[in-house]
Order: structure tokens, then sequence, then C-alpha cells
């Protein structure tokens, strides 16, 4: 995302720059809305990472978060980036979604299925608010990398317990999904096929100081990450999976 000089969004833009690149294809591709902005909603978008800078580009963006003091934030950040007309900001969830939105381009949902009591009502509720064509970004906890990451923490009894759990587990950090669960459950609520893009496969694993301290590091690694993140071998190594699913 634009803007990037700070230690902190640096690290940022190289652990979310393969779905924001993706969404922004989504929007700046040829379809029935074309050359108008898009009613985007995006549900948990908390201080507004992604809603402020959507705005930018012109499009219109409802934040549903259960945090008021995340709301707050998203309210500075906005009138900080001169957007604050485009960029509205309302306290609910998930479940509330269907009484606070008419109608949706495009539903971000990223890092919110993990914490849903039912991942697949939740989409379904999503559905509901989607225009027919409009897409859901949804970003999710991959399991196998999960699984690697406790068991390099020495946590060798919290790895096997993730290895076998499934969509209705829900331990202490949320749920993590494998790419198969993540189809099955949006092909149940209506979706049609999926692309799907692999997140922080790198990211996680290379020192924070090496990205602050030498030169080029954060935008060479940008840009390794863009190269991996649509090929399937590297998807179960992947912190997160990004989908993006056409109503």
């Amino acid at each position: 995302m634009p803007g990037t000089s700070t230690s902190h969004e640096r690290r940022q833009a190289v652990r979310t720059g393969v779905v924001w690149s993706a969404v922004r294809d989504v929007l700046d591709a040829p379809d029935g809305s074309s050359g108008e902005p898009a009613r985007i909603i995006d549900i948990g978008g908390g201080t507004g990472g992604f809603a402020v800078a959507l705005a930018e580009l012109g499009h219109r963006v409802q934040v549903i978060d259960p945090s008021p003091d995340a709301l707050a934030a998203l309210d500075r950040r906005a009138r900080e980036r001169d957007v604050a007309d485009l960029v509205s900001g309302q306290q609910g969830d998930l479940a509330d979604l269907a009484d606070l939105v008419d109608e949706a381009d495009l539903v971000l949902c990223h890092g919110v299925l993990e914490v849903v009591d039912d991942p697949a009502e939740a989409l379904a509720t999503i559905a509901e608010v989607l225009r027919p064509g409009g897409h859901l970004s949804l970003l999710v906890a991959q399991r196998h990398a999960a699984v690697v990451a406790r068991a390099m923490a020495g946590h060798f009894q919290a790895a096997r317990e993730l290895l076998d759990a499934d969509v209705s587990t829900s331990s202490r950090g949320g749920r993590r999904f494998t790419h198969e669960e993540v189809l099955g459950l949006l092909s149940g609520a209506g979706f049609g096929p999926s692309t799907v893009h692999a997140v922080r496969v790198f990211a996680d694993l290379v020192p924070g100081n090496l990205i602050d301290l030498e030169p080029g590091a954060a935008t060479a690694l940008a840009d390794l990450e863009q190269a991996v993140a649509t090929r399937p071998e590297f998807l179960p190594l992947a912190t997160q999976l990004h989908l993006l699913a056409q109503h």
C-alpha cells in the first residue's frame, strides 16, 4: 500500500502486499460497475489499514468492527488522510451484517473467520449482502504453517493437536484452515470458483532487523512474496491464505 516509510509500515507492506495487489486487481477489472466507485464493506476492519487506502482510490468503505476504540482511530486516520467523507465506521460484528448493510460490491473479511462461532453461517451471511457478481476477499490463517511454527517454538504437543484439528476446532488462537476446507466452505455458501494466494510465506521467517537495516530488503522481500503467491506448492508454507470468490 502507498506511503510506507516507517519500520512498522515497511513490515506491514511486506505482510499485506499480496492481498492489497489482489484486491486492487479486482477493483480495476472491467465489469458491470467499471468506472464507478465500489461499495466496500470491511468486516473487522479495525483502524482502517485497508479501508482508508481504498477510500483514497475513490471508493466508499463501510467498516464494521466491535471495538469503539478501533473505530475512533479509524475516524482519525480518515480525517488525517482527507477521506472522511468516503469512510464510515459502525460498531458491530459479522452477525450484525444484514442489519447494517444493504448491498455491497466487495466485502473484505480478513482475519475474522477464525473467531466466529460458525464459519459456514458467517460466509452465508456475507453472500446475502453481496450483489450478484460481487466479490469476497477472504483472508484466513493457514493450518500447516501454524503446525510448523508451533513445533519450531518447541510447543510439540500443541503442534500435534493442531495437526489433527479441523474447522470445527477453535483453539485459543482461533481456527486454522487448509485450502481445501476453505474452498468447501465457500462452495457451501454459494460462491463460485476462487483464486487463492499464499500470504506471508517468508515474511514471518525473516528477522525484522534485516528488513529495517538492509537497504532494499523490504522491497526485495515483497517482490519475492508476490512471486510465490500464486504457486500452489507454496500454499502449505503460507501463514495465511487469501481467497477471492465471486458471488
